[in-house]
């Protein structure tokens, strides 16, 4: 059974649902069906065009369904407009289920969990457990977000920029389960990405091949984060830099710069030193000025504030901190870091310490506390 195939087939058979005229949360469940009877039956007898397969089964299943409805009648007229089983229609739709699961009446949450089943394939199995949540629970937020678009123009322009933040909030999840989050973001985009031109599309794609070219580095054997500073440059994936720094030159030629484009140059400065010691902070600095003016998001300040206490000395990083909300979100941590570099090691083990009350997850939390536990000893040792 091609898993594979089956993924990338299903936004394509949606969509033909859809233009027919069935609701989307009617279609969707048809697919569902239509996939079910293919795991079954394809291994013993795989069809000749799996996509017109999983079209025909999937139009008898919501044909079915409409039957059942209390509007047979009005219903009952579509099973007249049944087409001759044949070759599937060539014309790909996949760009507009992008823009209807992330329809701005959804929350973030369901709009990735629709994406995810609609235009990624996955299982609403395989979403609860990437998600660490039960599947019920996932089924019922499903739910929701299908009948919230249900009655949704397919037709209706959609908004580049919504389809993008929820790949964002996808790759961000990155990894647990049995389901790559990372990877099916990174997936996911390319297929946007071959659907629409658009640099902040390429400046997405290009940030997380950056950022997933340092996965492997990011953790040791034992399961703790290893700082960027200490990764192993040498476990990072060059193919996958290579060409994330391809796609952003190729965006920021185009002088139509966005958030996107200014955090993958970001990543991009930072896969380019060999060393940690030769990163071009004072370049980062000033793409994080961009991406200040572009965003106006206190994270992102929060964030340039280390790159200043790199540029131009702790000091003048503690400087920019103060300035900020120290509410915001790894804000301790942040300080923490800085005052170490100031060679204030009291008041850094102190807030390291701190920051790991504040973590929002166990192994952020452990990182932390293991950084507060080695200024203290060095502090006990008197070094």
């Amino acid at each position: 059974m091609d898993e594979a195939l089956i993924r990338s087939l299903t936004p394509g058979v949606l969509t033909v649902l859809v233009r027919r005229g069935a609701d989307f949360a009617a279609a969707e469940d048809a697919v569902q069906d239509a996939l079910v009877e293919a795991v079954r039956g394809w291994p013993d007898d795989p069809p000749r065009d799996p996509k017109g397969w999983l079209v025909t089964v999937a139009w008898r299943r919501f044909l079915d369904a409409s039957r059942a409805d209390t509007a047979r009648r009005r219903r009952e007229d579509r099973v007249d407009e049944e087409p001759a089983p044949g070759p599937a229609p060539g014309v790909d739709d996949t760009l507009q289920l992008y823009f209807l699961c992330a329809h701005p009446s959804l929350t973030p949450s369901s709009a990735v969990a629709l994406t995810l089943r609609a235009v990624g394939g996955l299982s609403t199995r395989q979403i609860a457990r990437a998600y660490l949540v039960p599947e019920a629970t996932m089924a019922q937020r499903i739910s929701r977000a299908k009948r919230t678009v249900s009655g949704v123009r397919f037709d209706r322009p959609g908004d580049v920029a919504t389809v993008l933040r929820v790949l964002y909030l996808v790759f961000n999840e990155g990894y647990s389960g049995d389901v790559d989050l990372a990877a099916e973001a990174i997936r996911l985009t390319r297929q946007l990405a071959a659907s629409v031109d658009h640099p902040e599309v390429a400046g997405l794609l290009a940030l997380m091949l950056l950022h997933h070219a340092r996965r492997a580095a990011r953790t040791a054997p034992d399961g703790s984060l290893v700082p960027l500073a200490e990764q192993d440059r040498g476990r990072w994936d060059t193919a996958s830099i290579a060409e994330g720094v391809r796609m952003l030159q190729a965006a920021l030629a185009r002088d139509r710069l966005g958030e996107f484009q200014a955090q993958a140059a970001i990543a991009a400065l930072h896969a380019d030193a060999p060393t940690a010691g030769e990163t071009d902070w004072v370049q980062i600095v000033e793409w994080y000025d961009e991406l200040a003016r572009l965003t106006d998001n206190p994270v992102v300040r929060l964030n340039r504030a280390v790159a200043v206490g790199e540029a131009d000395g702790p000091r003048a990083g503690l400087a920019e901190l103060a300035t900020l909300d120290d509410t915001l979100p790894r804000h301790t941590a942040v300080a923490a870091y800085l005052h170490e570099r100031d060679g204030d090691l009291d008041t850094a083990a102190r807030l390291y310490a701190e920051a790991a009350h504040k973590a929002p997850d166990l192994a952020e939390r452990d990182h932390l506390v293991r950084q507060a536990a080695r200024l203290n000893s060095r502090h006990r040792h008197g070094r």
